[in-house]
């Protein structure tokens, strides 16, 4: 009997090493993707003449250095204190399409880059979330996708404020 409990914990505990395991390389990709969000905002503020705009894709690039904080941080916690919030949609996306970046991208063209980023973001966690079996798991990519949208509200507010309001 005593043997069989030892089993039994020791397939607990491997079970527990496994998803943990899991767990640090999802949150070791996502943060893979947010350091390459980084640089896309650095290699952007190379390519743009205006400082006006220089300064705005510094303060993208800090916002995405703070997700990337955030992740780093969801690393320390348990996977039942990760909480997952529901996030509006304005849509605003869905009717927009990316221009190319250069050097002579518009405010409006980087807010536009920025959505179409995020949405692609919350796109992949999203399909990984569905895709998961383990309910853990799950959950994380869905925090991720949350994540996620709330980055694609943030430049979606922006530019309703900015842009759709202008015209």
């Amino acid at each position: 009997m005593k043997n069989a409990l030892q089993h039994g914990n020791s397939n607990i505990q491997r079970k527990v090493r496994m998803e943990g395991t899991r767990f640090d390389s999802i949150i070791n990709f996502a943060i893979q993707r947010e350091k390459e969000a980084v640089q896309f905002y650095k290699d952007l503020q190379d390519q743009v003449k205006f400082l006006q705009r220089k300064e705005f894709l510094k303060s993208l690039e800090e916002m995405e250095k703070g997700h990337v904080t955030i992740l780093e941080n969801l690393k320390k916690k348990e996977i039942d204190e990760i909480k997952v919030s529901e996030v509006k949609n304005l849509k605003i996306n869905d009717y927009l399409v990316e221009s190319a970046p250069t050097e002579t991208l518009s405010y409006q063209d980087i807010l536009i880059i920025g959505m179409k980023k995020e949405q692609t973001a919350y796109e992949l966690y999203t399909t990984l979330a569905e895709e998961s079996s383990l309910p853990d798991i799950k959950k994380v990519f869905q925090k991720l996708a949350s994540e996620e949208a709330k980055h694609k509200l943030f430049f979606e507010t922006i530019y309703d404020e900015d842009i759709l309001k202008e015209n």
